[in-house]
C-alpha cells in the first residue's frame, strides 16, 4: 500500500444514535439477551445526550488547525448535523459523515457491527484521511485552546500515558482477585479498557505497556497501513467480532506501541485531562473548578453523562455553554 504523506491533521469521532429505533431493533437481532430500551440501567452503555455535538463544536473552536472532522456512523446523522456542518464550513473545516460501509468496504461480511474495537480498527480506511489524525470518543471534548504541538511534535505522535506492567505481573492485584473470588465470581480476563491495551502491546512482543486514559489519541495512518499490509490476518481477526471479545486489541494502543518500536513518538505523562465517571454534585463542581484554575488542562471526558441528576447536568451544561458559546442547557 502506497501513501502520500500530507501536512494536514484530521479529527475522527465514532458515534452511534442509540435512540434510533431501526438501530435498536438491529442490535437486538444479534443479541441472545435483548436490551430493554425502556430500562435506563439496561440501556446506559448506549445512551447519549448531545455529547457528539459538544465534541464537534469543541474541536471547531479549540483545534483550529484541524482540516477535516470525520464522524463515523452506522447510516445515521446527528439531529443538528446541517447546522454543525455550516458552523464547521464557516471556520474552514470540512465536517463529513462516514458510514461503516465505507470503512468496511472490503470486509462487508463483518457488518453490521456493534463493536467499538472493530469499528476503530478500520478508521484508517476513511477516504481522504490525512496521514496524521486524532481519534476522539463522542464523550471526549476540548475545553481549552490547543495547537498541533499538543498532538504531534516533529511529525511524531504524542502518547499520553505511562509504562505499566501486565495484569499477570501485578502480584498484589492477583492476590486481590483471588480474595474477591472467594466471595463472588470474578473473571480476571474480563474484557476492559486496560486489558485491550495490554493485548495490543503483547501482539508486538512488549513485556510492559503504555497505559493510556480517556484522552484524544494521535495516530499516523502510514504506520497502520504498513503494519496491516504485512499482517492482514491480524486485521481481519480483530474486526470479525460483532460484539466486544477478549481476544481483541485496540487500534489506538496498537498504533502507540508501533510508534514505540519505530522510536517515533513523544511520551507525555501529563494527561491534561479531567475525567468524570460519577456525578456527585459537589465533586462535579470541584472538578470543573480545578479545570478552570489549572491552565494546563485541555481535555474533558464525561462518561455516561445522562446518568447525572438534572441539577448537576444543568450545572455542567451551563459550564460548557460558557466555554463554547452554546445553549445546551436550554435542551434539558
Amino acid at each position: 500500500m502506497e501513501l502520500k504523506v500530507d501536512n494536514n491533521i484530521d479529527a475522527v469521532i465514532t458515534w452511534v444514535d442509540s435512540s434510533d429505533v431501526v438501530w435498536q431493533n438491529q442490535i437486538n437481532q444479534y443479541l441472545e439477551k435483548k436490551i430493554d430500551w425502556n430500562n435506563k440501567k439496561d440501556a446506559t452503555r448506549y445512551n447519549s445526550i448531545n455529547e457528539v455535538e459538544i465534541a464537534i463544536l469543541s474541536i471547531i473552536k479549540y483545534a483550529k488547525f484541524m482540516k477535516n472532522i470525520f464522524l463515523v456512523t452506522d447510516n445515521q446523522s446527528p439531529e443538528n448535523f446541517d447546522k454543525l456542518q455550516k458552523k464547521a464550513r464557516a471556520n474552514n473545516v470540512n465536517l463529513e459523515l462516514v458510514d461503516h460501509k465505507i470503512i468496511f468496504r472490503d470486509y462487508k461480511n463483518h457488518l453490521p457491527t456493534f463493536n467499538s474495537c472493530s469499528i476503530i480498527t478500520m478508521l484508517f480506511q476513511i477516504p481522504n484521511l490525512s496521514d496524521r489524525f486524532v481519534i476522539f470518543n463522542d464523550d471526549t471534548f476540548l475545553m481549552r485552546e490547543t495547537s498541533i504541538l499538543d498532538f504531534f511534535i516533529d511529525e511524531k505522535p504524542i502518547i499520553r500515558g505511562r509504562w505499566d506492567t501486565f495484569y499477570e505481573d501485578k502480584f498484589f492485584r492477583n492476590i486481590s482477585v483471588k480474595i474477591k473470588s472467594t466471595f463472588k465470581k470474578v473473571d480476571p480476563k474480563k474484557t476492559g479498557y486496560k486489558l485491550v491495551q495490554q493485548k495490543s502491546a503483547k501482539l508486538l512482543g512488549f513485556k510492559k505497556y503504555i497505559r493510556r486514559d480517556h484522552t484524544p489519541v494521535s495516530v499516523r495512518k502510514s504506520i497502520l497501513l504498513d503494519y496491516f499490509s504485512k499482517n492482514p490476518e491480524f486485521l481481519e481477526n480483530n474486526i470479525k467480532h460483532r460484539f466486544r471479545d477478549n481476544s481483541q486489541f485496540i487500534i489506538s494502543s496498537l498504533s502507540n506501541h508501533l510508534e514505540v518500536k519505530n522510536n517515533s513518538y513523544v511520551l507525555e505523562n501529563n494527561l491534561h485531562l479531567i475525567y468524570f465517571q460519577g456525578y456527585n454534585h459537589f465533586i462535579t463542581k470541584l472538578k470543573l473548578y480545578f479545570f478552570d484554575t489549572d491552565k494546563s488542562k485541555k481535555f474533558m471526558c464525561f462518561q455516561s453523562l445522562e446518568l447525572a441528576q438534572k441539577n448537576t447536568l444543568k450545572y455542567i451544561f451551563t459550564w460548557i455553554d460558557e466555554k463554547l458559546d452554546t445553549n445546551f442547557n436550554g435542551t434539558i
